[in-house]
């Protein structure tokens, strides 16, 4: 995958991101400080932020315009991002229980097959 691909990739400077959403960089170093979203450092200790910290940052800005507290932004994308994380888990578990279920399924026409042929060896017997 190329830098420019992955959305995780630390690769905007705060003039970047600030000129990109029309916001002045104190909102960004403020939004950091209250840990909103908290951008690596470049070697020179300089704030990188990938495309996903800038997606957040924008949420963060539409809420911010709204009238909300930073903390209370903060503690409503700390929500969000556990209810994803509880939905990718269910997902996964609704797949698992799929493999599962499809196992067991398979289990069962099987002994159903020993089960027939069992019988009929029995009656053969008599």
């Amino acid at each position: 995958m190329e830098p420019f691909e992955d959305e995780t990739i630390p690769l905007y400077t705060v003039g970047q991101v600030a000129d990109m959403l029309a916001v002045k960089q104190a909102f960004l170093r403020r939004v950091d400080e209250f840990q909103v979203v908290s951008p690596q450092r470049s070697a020179g200790g300089q704030r990188r932020y990938t495309r996903v910290e800038i997606r957040i940052i924008r949420q963060v800005a539409t809420m911010a315009d709204q009238g909300m507290t930073m903390s209370a932004i903060r503690r409503i994308i700390e929500l969000e991002q556990e209810l994803a994380e509880a939905t990718r888990q269910r997902d996964q578990l609704v797949a698992r229980l799929a493999e599962v279920m499809a196992e067991r399924d398979g289990l069962a026409r099987e002994l159903s097959r020993w089960l027939r042929r069992d019988g009929q060896e029995r009656s053969g017997e008599e």
